[in-house]
């Protein structure tokens, strides 16, 4: 079965790989490590690897899961879809055989929609041209700060059917943001107990500029000690704006219609 999810952006999650590594600020309090350990202790088998046999860690290895492949080509109806939310599929760790693999399945199901986020932008820009892309994939790059915006331009050579920014946690300004080739914009506040503040400036910085640039924007959460602490207003109103085109059979209650700006 597809596994269900609270990400208000998409509907289920697809974990072919698990685990990760620090690579930026925006991982210091990663919500996947923190799962990771909790599902470690719970036994699932997914998440005993610690990447290295001699210590005791929080089950956040990378690896690789060929026997979830299969997955998505028996689920029913039409679904919106976030590959790897426990990994990163362009981790130097995932060969670039098994990303083949898994743009396969994406291919063999164009009932569904696709969303890969990465940080690792340099290598998804150099494998890119080795990639079959399949029409129904989205490509998006986490942008949590001004240091990771040098990630938008390594996307911009990405042939993916929408290019997307995930500006979460957002974490600094993102002053002079180019929108040029992108086709959706999320952003958000941390969340947990050591969760790092959001200046609201820098959120509407980034509404005003989708709002110009015609790019739906996507605000998630202000974050706080949980996820809902904060709410998701912004200016009195929630942002919940989706690329076009979507067919409304295939994304049924997720399509948002993009609204005139009210700012």
């Amino acid at each position: 079965m597809a596994s269900g999810t609270a990400i208000e952006w998409t509907e289920v999650t697809w974990n072919p790989t698990t685990g990760c590594d620090r690579i930026s600020a925006g991982c210091d309090n990663c919500y996947a490590m923190t799962l990771a350990k909790r599902l470690k202790a719970m036994g699932q088998p997914k998440y005993q690897n610690d990447g290295d046999p001699r210590t005791s860690g929080p089950g956040f290895g990378v690896t690789l899961h060929p026997s979830a492949l299969p997955l998505p080509l028996s689920w029913r109806g039409n679904k919106t879809v976030f590959v790897n939310s426990m990994s990163d599929l362009f981790h130097a760790r995932v060969p670039i055989s098994f990303v083949r693999d898994v743009f396969q399945v994406i291919q063999e199901t164009p009932q569904h929609t696709y969303q890969v986020l990465t940080k690792r932008s340099a290598r998804l820009r150099k494998i890119a041209g080795d990639l079959d892309w399949p029409p129904n994939l989205w490509i998006g790059v986490s942008v949590e700060n001004a240091a990771a915006m040098p990630r938008i331009n390594d996307l911009r050579r990405v042939p993916s059917a929408v290019r997307f920014l995930s500006c979460e946690p957002l974490i600094g300004p993102l002053s002079g943001l180019d929108l040029g080739g992108i086709g959706w914009v999320i952003a958000g506040g941390e969340s947990g107990p050591e969760h790092r503040p959001l200046d609201p400036a820098w959120v509407t910085e980034i509404r005003d500029t989708c709002v110009t640039a015609g790019v739906p924007f996507f605000f998630k959460q202000w974050g706080g000690r949980t996820p809902k602490a904060g709410g998701r207003e912004l200016d009195g109103r929630v942002w919940d704006e989706m690329p076009h085109p979507w067919s409304s059979a295939q994304h049924r209650g997720l399509r948002r219609r993009v609204p005139a700006a009210s700012c």
